[in-house]
């Protein structure tokens, strides 16, 4: 082969192969081109779920803001036209010159892929939005994006189209404020599913409010007008509302937990509730049984719901199964089965939120749906085999009520 001569060997490769694959069919992708060429790779699909992804990720920066203590309200508007705008108050996109990339903060945060402030554990302890791509793809997917900053006692602002800036950023007016307010419409060229629709939003944002306590959000529908008004909602000309509502915890956990047990009977009046720290990991877990025979477990990591779970939920499952056991051996309740007892008899009838937070999360793609930190399942636990032991001596009657069911 390497006496071939150059002519020779493109001609064998020719010969070989019909679809005259070379040098020239190698594509390299610019700037944000790669997100819009799969999509579905950095949302996870175009469908529904990826649509309403687009605001989660917009969301899921001002709740950064928030955990690191700058922002106390997050306020999300679906737009007559099916465009949403997102509000909050915290510090603000910076928008100074970025000296390496010749542009501005807030164009490079908008423009690049792996740009934002996350990879600084200065300006984020935890966050969610890890990997620097949330708010671009949202960008890159969208025909119109207007982002309007509240910093330095001035508002900017600046307008892009597909993921390209229309202009350069301009000051508008004075402010006293802080805050970052997002507003796009998704790509209908891009998406299957156009309509956005309220509950499911809602729902995520009710889910927040419990994984943060003491923060305000809100949603409102300005395609949606209610006749007789609403209670939460702004009237219109004609004196009927937008469809809103508001969400805020003082309890966290143990309202998520009360809020999906509504239904269901209760085997214990208590929500056991644990917030505590293990090797430098913040767990906070609130559990409850009820008399179903079905388990309904909830974990989070940095408030991103990881419906296919992780080493969190292993180390929950392995702590909760542990310490129960332990304790029924003990105090001779075991003794008294006629059969064995195996960790998913633990867990019939249990509702629980694990909610953890890990500066360097590793997860499994981008769309974040399992957490693959060994280490985080070690400190989930410990944390809950000491937390619920000192439950169990306090309560002895819980694991009789439990194990009579």
């Amino acid at each position: 082969m390497s006496d071939l001569k150059n002519d020779e060997l493109n001609g064998a490769v020719q010969k070989g192969n019909n679809n005259d694959y070379s040098a020239d069919s190698i594509q390299v992708l610019e700037g944000l081109e790669a997100v819009r060429k799969r999509p579905a790779m950095y949302i996870g699909d175009i469908s529904e779920k990826g649509l309403h992804h687009l605001v989660y990720e917009v969301i899921d920066n001002s709740i950064d803001e928030a955990m690191a203590g700058f922002c106390n309200n997050i306020d999300v508007l679906i737009n007559e036209d099916n465009s949403i705008t997102v509000t909050d108050d915290g510090r603000g996109i910076p928008v100074d010159l970025h000296e390496k990339e010749g542009k501005s903060a807030l164009e490079v945060v908008m423009t690049v892929l792996h740009a934002g402030g996350k990879f600084d554990k200065d300006s984020y302890k935890v966050s969610g939005g890890l990997h620097g791509v949330g708010v671009s793809c949202v960008n890159a997917l969208s025909s119109d994006l207007r982002a309007e900053i509240h910093r330095n006692g001035k508002i900017y602002v600046q307008e892009y189209q597909i993921g390209k800036p229309k202009g350069d950023i301009e000051i508008i007016g004075d402010t006293d404020k802080t805050g970052t307010i997002i507003t796009f419409k998704p790509d209908s060229s891009i998406f299957e599913v156009k309509e956005y629709r309220y509950e499911v939003l809602a729902s995520r944002l009710r889910e927040l409010a419990f994984l943060n306590k003491g923060i305000h959000l809100s949603i409102e529908d300005r395609r949606e007008v209610e006749e007789n008004g609403n209670e939460n909602g702004n009237g219109n000309e004609n004196g009927n509302g937008f469809r809103k509502d508001f969400f805020y915890s003082e309890e966290g956990l143990k309202e998520f937990v009360s809020f999906l047990d509504t239904s269901r009977e209760k085997l214990i009046d208590d929500i056991i509730h644990l917030d505590t720290e293990k090797n430098g990991i913040p767990v906070e877990i609130a559990l409850c049984y009820n008399t179903s025979f079905s388990e309904n477990v909830h974990s989070y990591v940095n408030n991103i719901n990881t419906i296919e779970g992780g080493t969190h939920l292993s180390g929950f499952r392995r702590g909760l199964t542990r310490t129960l056991k332990s304790y029924a051996e003990k105090s001779g309740l075991l003794a008294k089965l006629k059969f064995d007892i195996s960790g998913d008899d633990f867990r019939e009838g249990l509702t629980a939120i694990i909610s953890v937070k890990v500066q360097e999360p590793q997860f499994e793609g981008q769309t974040k749906t399992k957490l693959g930190n060994s280490e985080v399942m070690g400190s989930v636990d410990q944390a809950v085999s000491q937390s619920l032991s000192n439950y169990l001596e306090e309560n002895p009657k819980m694991p009789e009520l439990l194990f009579r069911k």
